[in-house]
């Protein structure tokens, strides 16, 4: 029976156990260039040696523009290329695999002058109006994202993630609430994602999986449920995902409307994983299931119910960069704890 600390294998991607740190924004590249910095190398490095099996670095855009903040990594030039491969070096040498998630902020850009969209259509009351993209506009992000995703690569990531989640630029394409287009990208509301895949593909090693994070429910009003996401990542996965990571949310305010207080999102221990099971399921693929799965024994039990394939422990992380080896041992599995700290951990686990 699969657990936590089994290792997966998809394609050319081997890791040392199931457990997966996503990618969290640090907001913290001070000169505001999108290069990563010493905290980025501490932050990421002190999770491989902590013997998470992989880490994905946070939401990195293909333009200035793209980003949340200005204090946001950025993709968009080869000056960022070195400071991502000595990250990636350094967590390969504790035994962690490394991506890296790809992305354009879209309308929820906070400091972009003009934030652009599939439709002027602001984020929330309080946010900035973006401009609707030209169908040619479109095309260019597509290429954005090429050129990012191959800037990765040189990098040495062991795998990309795109971000078609929480109301980022894929999300507004295929959420009908963002994306009120008559052009192409209107009529069929995946093909912008669909594009950003295959462009992605086209200059990522064959055997490299590609992971896409999705929102597999929207808490607004009139915003999409399980079936929908199914649909469109039926479509996603056509065009080349390998592997989905499944999480909700992010569109708008939660719960706006007559519907907010039976439409908000769970805040029990994971209130995600049901959606990951039938994506999972549904769609015959691997899926890494994300959400309050902090406890080391209802990770490894979602595991080892086949409700997903690995385990996203996000706060859990940033509050114990050790959390895979004080899961290992809670657990009692073997976990490579590293020669310095193994006074510190049980017998049973070197």
């Amino acid at each position: 029976m699969e657990h936590l600390f089994s290792p997966f294998e998809m394609m050319d991607l081997k890791l040392k156990n199931r457990v997966v740190m996503p990618p969290m924004c640090q907001y913290s590249v001070t000169n505001k260039d999108g290069i990563a910095t010493d905290w980025h190398y501490a932050h990421y490095v002190s999770r491989a040696i902590g013997g998470a099996g992989l880490i994905i670095i946070e939401m990195t855009d293909v333009e200035p523009d793209g980003r949340i903040s200005d204090y946001d990594l950025g993709i968009w030039s080869d000056d960022h290329i070195a400071p991502l491969a000595r990250i990636v070096e350094a967590c390969h040498a504790y035994g962690a695999k490394v991506g890296i998630q790809i992305a354009h902020a879209g309308r929820k850009a906070e400091d972009a002058e003009v934030p652009v969209a599939p439709s002027a259509i602001p984020f929330g009351p309080e946010s900035k109006t973006p401009r609707e993209l030209s169908t040619e506009e479109v095309k260019e992000l597509v290429e954005k994202f090429r050129l990012g995703v191959e800037r990765a690569v040189k990098a040495g990531v062991d795998v990309i993630e795109l971000h078609g989640a929480h109301g980022y630029l894929i999300h507004q394409f295929h959420s009908p609430l963002s994306n009120k287009r008559t052009d192409e990208y209107g009529q069929d509301l995946t093909l912008f994602g669909r594009e950003v895949i295959r462009a992605s593909m086209s200059v990522m090693p064959a055997g490299m999986p590609l992971i896409m994070r999705i929102s597999a429910r929207e808490y607004v009003e009139g915003g999409y449920g399980i079936e929908e996401s199914l649909a469109f990542s039926r479509a996603y996965k056509e065009a080349g995902v390998d592997i989905f990571h499944i999480s909700t949310g992010g569109e708008g305010a939660i719960g706006v409307g007559p519907i907010a207080m039976n439409d908000r999102p769970g805040s029990h221990a994971a209130y995600q994983v049901p959606l990951a099971r039938t994506i999972k399921h549904s769609l015959n693929v691997p899926v890494i299931a994300v959400g309050r799965l902090d406890e080391p024994a209802l990770a490894d039990a979602v595991i080892g119910n086949a409700d997903a394939d690995l385990v996203a422990v996000g706060r859990g992380m940033l509050r114990n960069p050790y959390w895979t080896l004080e899961a290992a041992a809670q657990l009692h599995k073997h976990a490579d704890v590293p020669q310095q700290y193994q006074s510190g951990f049980p017998r049973r686990n070197q």
